[in-house]
């Protein structure tokens, strides 16, 4: 592989806020020398046992109070109540732009597409039904709720509801729950005695996101008919992952009600053979449906804390391969933040819809792809990035040297290194590995395109080859070369899940500007926004390094200060950030510690001195001189947020060690620069990076 120069010269042009010499060494030779432990909010290192029994019920840790405010509507995780005496309807039916479809195999056992007679009268109904104010009010909430589901505005609180009011007469409320069904898909109705409440329908739009959304309507349609011995096909898959996913989520969701078969497609081409997948009730089942939904709805969520270890392996491949074992998604595990890879890494998950019993039962199978998994418990909730209070280090150091013509004692050098930045601190930079240091193609220029809307562009640049001869990066040049998702899944290896997830759902929708969109809906939001914070990252580095070269460790008037003094979260929230005036940049009210950069979102303000000007002609030079921040194609937001400049390791140890003696060499003497290492431990907090402190304290790039 090509040496990455441009990303060499990215971080070999970042300032030091130290002036020691420092030395060099060798990181990273092994997994083992990198090992890193996450510290939950309470200070406890998450790799210890506890002794607490697997059934007991936690508590989460509560959300961190330095989270953007977020607004109303959770479409994705909003819960429905739970009474015993709600009836609950489904609400399926057709949109005005339906196209025609038959998907069953037998006619006369699918559920047609086209606007039925039945149907028309059910949806002229609601005005007869309803008065016209609560019809507009009805309608209205309707096109909110789809509004904010299409947005993807990422709110927290309980479901939106609306509530139609009380009507005493049964028959009617039977046929006003049918007629807002067929009218409003993606809502749900819920019967309370005598009251008929409306809200969204989840579990259609999650379908939505395995289908196109005219199956998904086809697929309610025939839940709601309740057709004795009917039954329902999805339209033919040559995905067999993407079958999984689709049994997966009908099995899970209407499992008591249905029974999911997959069959080759009767008209299949010899040269290109398909399958469908089959949907039927179960035996008597549909005669019991109402009462079968209401449990299913009503079903408390289970959510199973654990401890993952694992060692050299990225962490998308890991709840991958987790998420297989339990016959689950990857969107199913949650988890306070991300962990390298060349590492021994452990951290907090949990799973949703997984026993604590379970999950103990495949621990055997998982140590052969060098994961583990302890601590297991029941808990009550899932986990948020940004969950945690920080991560521990313990990192080797080999074949140290001195810097190049540095004749001085390397032992002092190093002690004289490691005592500067104990107490003057590290530029909190972004590590090289938020970038896919290496790498032709940098997160961060896949983010960019990101935020420009270049779907086409950003996947691209994200299957750019790099110059091996390996099987992915040929199978890599024949997507650049020929645009054919197909023929390059046949040459993608089974282990490259994120490029085959891309490239199924390529194949799935075209290689054109809305079929890119939603190929990048086959990585989870968590992914999806990482790419767009690279590059937020990428220039918060730049931003950092202008700041401290034109004022230097001074702040001045302009500056934007942090004012919690004790603060360690992983970003400062606007409420605490304040604007360095005349008068206190002359009485030297703050110092470097407390200076902060806005990383980029549409919720943050910028210095108002040079560093201000500067943010605002680099945007304009990346072309986003009007970026909001916001894709709405992929349903990301950006918010932004505040960085602290400087950081400080914390409760930091080393010992200088020969390579086969752990024991300290004798005070004062000189140690062989040939066999000697260093081990370093340190804590640091949620979002700093170990090379950045470890680039501060050698004084050099990695």
């Amino acid at each position: 592989m090509e040496e990455d120069t441009d990303f060499r010269i990215r971080f070999s042009s970042l300032c030091f806020i130290t002036d020691h010499v420092g030395f060099h060494g060798t990181i990273k030779s092994s997994p083992s020398d990198f090992v890193v432990i996450e510290i939950d909010e309470q200070g406890q290192l998450v790799n210890k046992a506890t002794d607490e029994p697997i059934d007991k019920i936690h508590k989460v840790l509560p959300e961190p109070n330095n989270f953007a405010k977020k607004t109303k509507l959770d479409l994705q995780n909003v819960s429905f109540e739970k009474g015993s005496n709600q009836e609950v309807n489904t609400l399926v039916g057709f949109s005005s732009n339906d196209q025609n479809h038959q998907t069953g195999s037998e006619k006369e056992d699918v559920i047609d597409d086209g606007t039925s007679k039945c149907e028309e009268e059910n949806v002229d109904l609601l005005g007869s039904l309803l008065d016209k104010k609560t019809n507009e009010l009805l309608s209205q909430f309707a096109c909110d709720v789809k509004e904010k589901w299409d947005s993807k505005t990422e709110l927290i609180g309980p479901s939106p509801e609306f509530l139609l009011g009380t009507i005493l007469d049964k028959n009617q409320r039977a046929i006003l729950h049918s007629a807002i069904r067929q009218k409003f898909p993606f809502l749900i109705t819920v019967g309370k005695n005598s009251e008929i409440v409306v809200k969204p329908n989840l579990e259609y739009k999650e379908l939505c996101h395995l289908v196109s959304e005219e199956e998904a309507f086809d697929f309610f349609k025939y839940l709601d008919a309740k057709k004795e011995n009917s039954k329902f096909t999805f339209k033919p898959d040559t995905n067999k992952d993407h079958r999984k996913a689709v049994h997966h989520f009908v099995n899970k969701k209407f499992g008591n009600l249905v029974e999911t078969k997959s069959f080759p497609e009767p008209n299949y081409n010899a040269g290109n053979p398909s399958t469908v997948i089959t949907v039927r009730f179960r035996e008597k089942a549909h005669k019991h449906r109402k009462r079968s939904l209401l449990e299913c709805q009503e079903r408390k969520v289970i959510y199973t804390a654990f401890t993952l270890r694992k060692e050299n392996l990225e962490m998308f491949e890991a709840v991958v391969f987790l998420a297989i074992k339990l016959g689950v998604i990857p969107s199913d595990f949650s988890y306070a933040g991300l962990k390298d890879k060349k590492a021994i890494t452990y951290q907090a998950m949990v799973v949703r819809n997984v026993t604590p019993e379970r999950l103990k039962n495949i621990e055997k199978e998982i140590e052969k792809k060098r994961m583990n998994v302890f601590n297991i418990r029941s808990v009550d909730d899932s986990l948020r990035l940004g969950q945690l209070k920080g991560n521990h280090f313990d990192i080797v150091i080999r074949n140290l040297k001195n810097q190049v013509n540095d004749s001085a004692n390397l032992k002092e050098r190093i002690l004289e290194a490691i005592e500067d930045v104990k107490n003057k601190g590290f530029v909190n930079y972004y590590g090289p590995q938020r970038f896919g240091m290496g790498r032709k193609v940098h997160t961060d220029q896949i983010g960019l395109a990101l935020l420009k809307s270049e779907m086409v562009k950003a996947v691209k640049l994200f299957l750019t080859p790099e110059d091996l001869d390996d099987p992915v990066n040929k199978a890599k040049k024949y997507f650049l070369q020929t645009e054919d998702a197909k023929g390059t899944l046949s040459l993608m290896p089974e282990f490259k899940v994120r490029e085959r997830a891309l490239l199924e759902s390529l194949h799935r929708f075209g290689v054109t500007e809305d079929g890119c969109t939603q190929a990048w809906f086959s990585f989870p939001h968590s992914m999806r926004i990482f790419y767009v914070h690279a590059y937020s990252s990428k220039i918060w580095n730049e931003a950092a390094s202008y700041r401290l070269t034109t004022y230097g460790p001074r702040v001045v008037e302009g500056d934007l200060v942090c004012l919690d003094e004790g603060g360690e979260d992983e970003h400062v929230p606007s409420s605490k950030v304040h604007l360095v005036t005349e008068e206190e940049e002359s009485a030297n009210t703050y110092a470097i510690h407390q200076v902060v950069l806005p990383v980029l979102g549409y919720n943050i303000q910028y210095p108002k001195n040079k560093v201000g000007q500067w943010y605002q002609e680099t945007l304009s030079r990346d072309g986003l001189q009007t970026c909001r921040f916001k894709v709405p194609t992929l349903k990301l937001n950006v918010p932004g947020c505040y960085r602290k400049i400087l950081k400080q390791p914390r409760n930091v140890s080393y010992q200088l060690i020969e390579e086969h003696d752990i024991d300290v060499k004798a005070e004062g003497s000189h140690i062989d620069e040939a066999n000697s290492s260093l081990l370093i431990s340190f804590d640091l907090d949620a979002s700093c990076y170990a090379t950045i402190c470890l680039r501060e304290i050698m004084k050099h790039d990695f």
